[in-house]
């Protein structure tokens, strides 16, 4: 593998390209263009480390080459030469980024020393760039950012059960970060090199879901044509991340209760044990204790996943995060976008502050990506982002996931829609049917598009408006009752 540094020589008078080329090639691996079409097809399928470029390129100018260089994902480090040297030339050259300007007619020993300087400090500019994320992100513990005081607590949690082999449960609204969280636990354990395997439980049938986690042998059943091994003995020595636990049925919370206390499984039409060393972190948006008063969850499972607790606070009691959050995605979007970073605009903080981001970190990012793809200035305003930031109370869909929000959270929640008509007396779960029918509405009852909106599986939607047919259905019998009572 050929490890030389690639040096990129632009000039259209060919003794001076040759002349350059034989005279470095001993050192570099040396490219050779005649004009700036040329230079950028080799800038755009190789790697060149430096550009060594005329200012005068015939009918091309080498100051929009060196600003097209240097707009590249891995620019290289650009040294502009002419003949034509001035003062204010060379300033204008460096101050577009050119690394050095040398006058025609060259020294070539110069130019070579000039080119290995240039790759020093290009090396140590990298690792000081690396040293910095190393630090960014020991300080923000695996990428969770957050300096609010609500987040210290969690974040010392984290570090202090991470080592261990500690069973923990992770609550809280859909998009506070449950899933980073639960890889920071990983990847801090002392085991990061071993798999984290995650798995989505209210996405699948009960009989899926049991032979995803558990594997199954060939012909257990309708359709196993081959032996399957389970997400269990794929994260065999790591971690496997319970992904809305509260939505698994009766039958799975007894085999995964085994599964967590003897470290064994048996596949789905095997009665063979398979031993198991598999650390289990859990996520959900429920409330797991009412469910296990209602008899809806084992309460031995719920204290066998409930090890250490970790509740993750909504992003509408921690906005001190929000200019942090940003900046972060700022970057982050600009990056996947193919996007130049910008800066947020003095009108779009303000309005991010008020708003009370009902989808959590998981909406301020879409927020972010849509002022990134959308800014057509040099930075993201208030007028790139997307319109309902102007309401800073609802959101555009104006819900929020019902389950785990209190009375007063659901009350500020509501959009100003006449369809929805809060009371004094109004209860929680007339709230959550009321925000349900409104989702189900504006997405032309579309149940999976309806699910997205409040936050939620569709196999929780779908579970929620059973329950709600349970509910009418129940109060149309009270109804004869009470008028004979009365009569």
């Amino acid at each position: 593998m050929n490890d030389q540094a690639t040096v990129l020589i632009v000039d259209d008078e060919k003794h001076t390209r040759d002349g350059l080329r034989l005279s470095l090639e001993d050192e570099f691996d040396c490219y050779v263009a005649s004009n700036a079409a040329e230079a950028m097809e080799y800038l755009q399928n190789d790697r060149i480390d430096v550009m060594l470029t005329d200012l005068r390129l015939g009918e091309d100018n080498g100051m929009k080459l060196l600003d097209a260089a240097l707009a590249q994902p891995k620019p290289p480090v650009c040294i502009m030469m002419t003949a034509y040297g001035s003062v204010d030339t060379a300033v204008e050259a460096m101050r577009r980024g050119a690394y050095h300007f040398v006058t025609k007619p060259l020294n070539l020993d110069e130019v070579e020393i000039l080119i290995k300087r240039a790759l020093r400090s290009r090396t140590l500019e990298h690792e000081n760039v690396a040293l910095k994320q190393q630090v960014e992100l020991k300080f923000s513990i695996e990428g969770i950012l957050g300096q609010a005081e609500v987040m210290k607590p969690i974040i010392e949690t984290i570090q202090q059960v991470a080592p261990s082999r500690a069973t923990v449960l992770i609550e809280g609204e859909s998009g506070t970060g449950k899933e980073l969280v639960a890889r920071a636990i990983h990847n801090l354990s002392g085991r990061p090199k071993a798999n984290m395997v995650s798995v989505h439980c209210a996405a699948l049938s009960p009989q899926i879901l049991e032979s995803e986690l558990f594997g199954h042998e060939k012909g257990s059943f309708t359709g196993a044509q081959e032996r399957r091994i389970g997400r269990f003995e794929q994260a065999n020595g790591g971690t496997l991340f319970l992904d809305e636990i509260g939505e698994i049925d009766a039958s799975t919370q007894v085999k995964l209760l085994r599964a967590l206390g003897e470290q064994t499984i048996e596949r789905v039409g095997s009665s063979k044990p398979i031993q198991i060393n598999v650390r289990v972190i859990a996520a959900t948006n429920r409330d797991l204790a009412k469910m296990v008063e209602e008899g809806k969850f084992r309460e031995d499972l719920y204290w066998r996943l409930r090890v250490v607790a970790i509740q993750l606070p909504p992003l509408r009691i921690r906005k001190g995060d929000i200019p942090v959050l940003a900046e972060h995605f700022l970057k982050e979007l600009a990056k996947t976008n193919g996007k130049a970073f910008k800066p947020l605009g003095e009108d779009a903080l303000p309005a991010m502050m008020k708003y009370d981001w009902p989808g959590n970190i998981r909406e301020l990012r879409a927020a972010i990506e849509h002022g990134v793809v959308m800014s057509n200035s040099n930075r993201v305003m208030l007028k790139h982002l997307p319109s309902y930031l102007l309401n800073p109370h609802g959101l555009g869909i104006g819900l929020r996931a019902p389950s785990l929000i209190s009375t007063k959270d659901s009350a500020s929640a509501l959009p100003s829609d006449p369809a929805i008509k809060p009371r004094s007396d109004l209860d929680i779960t007339e709230v959550e049917h009321q925000l349900i029918m409104q989702a189900l509405q504006r997405s032309g009852n579309n149940r999976t598009v309806a699910a997205e909106m409040l936050g939620m599986s569709r196999r929780t939607l779908q579970r929620k408006l059973k329950d709600m047919n349970m509910v009418r259905t129940h109060r149309r019998r009270m109804q004869p009752e009470a008028q004979a009572s009365a009569s």
